[in-house]
């Protein structure tokens, strides 16, 4: 990493700490008075738009949509990978009004916290899987009757560019029970803002949105199966975004024998 690089960075994680504090000092003493839906804007949308414009200035981290007519007109749950803080920040812009899941702890950090309670997050325990689960499903059935997106990053955590992890059913079992598709999400933001570390690349984030999925009638396997076809879909996407290794030509002659 160059030293202008260096600075750069350390410039925009100034510049994106003090605006974040800032804005959630401000919004604590502004968007409680707000109806949600321009509460959520205050405080969410605007400031993410900053931070993603602010990667784009400083960092030169740009991004391209593939498949935006495929987002229905009714809010439904959005399964998409998770490589890095940036499509945290994209998403939440772009889908609007948008609850996501995420540690109970966070709410009592000062003023961030206070300012995303007031965002409807589905804020969990994560030391009670179960009750974690129920709570999602209850939750996320509410906010989706509300006309609220649901975000769930069914890998449960970040995982480095190049990987993928294990797709949890909470997220198609919600789909599922509350009758609505899956709108399956695929990027590569880990390619330029790793998981972990401070360094930064410069390039063009793909972020590749899904057809809606729709689960083949209802109960455990139907959930289960919708699972499995969003986590195919999102590995295939990831292949031809370059962001997972292609599937090797044994592996390949073996599923196929094994179709057989």
């Amino acid at each position: 990493m160059s030293i202008l690089q260096a600075i750069r960075i350390f410039l925009f994680y100034l510049l994106l700490g003090t605006s974040s504090l800032l804005w959630c000092t401000l919004s604590f003493f502004i968007a409680p008075f707000l109806p949600f839906q321009k509460r959520y804007r205050f405080i969410n949308v605007y400031w993410c738009r900053f931070a993603v414009r602010l990667t784009e200035v400083m960092l030169g981290i740009r991004y391209k949509i593939t498949g935006a007519e495929n987002v229905p007109a009714t809010p439904c749950v959005i399964l998409s990978n998770h490589q890095s803080t940036w499509e945290t920040f994209f998403l939440s812009a772009y889908f609007q009004p948008l609850s996501q899941v995420l540690k109970r702890e966070l709410l009592y950090v000062p003023f961030f916290g206070w300012a995303m309670a007031m965002l409807r997050p589905i804020a969990i325990d994560r030391d009670n899987p179960k009750e974690a689960l129920r709570h999602v499903a209850k939750k996320g059935d509410e906010l989706l009757k509300q006309g609220v997106w649901v975000l769930i990053f069914p890998e449960g955590t970040r995982v480095p560019y190049g990987q993928i992890g294990k797709f949890s059913r909470g997220g198609t079992a919600l789909a599922v029970n509350a009758g609505l598709p899956v709108l399956p999400i695929a990027h590569n933001a880990g390619r330029y803002w790793p998981k972990s570390g401070w360094g930064k690349q410069a390039g063009v984030i793909e972020v590749v949105i899904g057809e809606p999925m729709y689960a083949e009638g209802s109960g455990p396997r139907a959930i289960a199966d919708l699972n499995n076809r969003a986590e195919a879909w999102n590995q295939e996407t990831q292949r031809a975004l370059g962001a997972l290794p292609p599937v090797a030509e044994s592996s390949a002659a073996d599923s196929l024998e094994n179709c057989g």
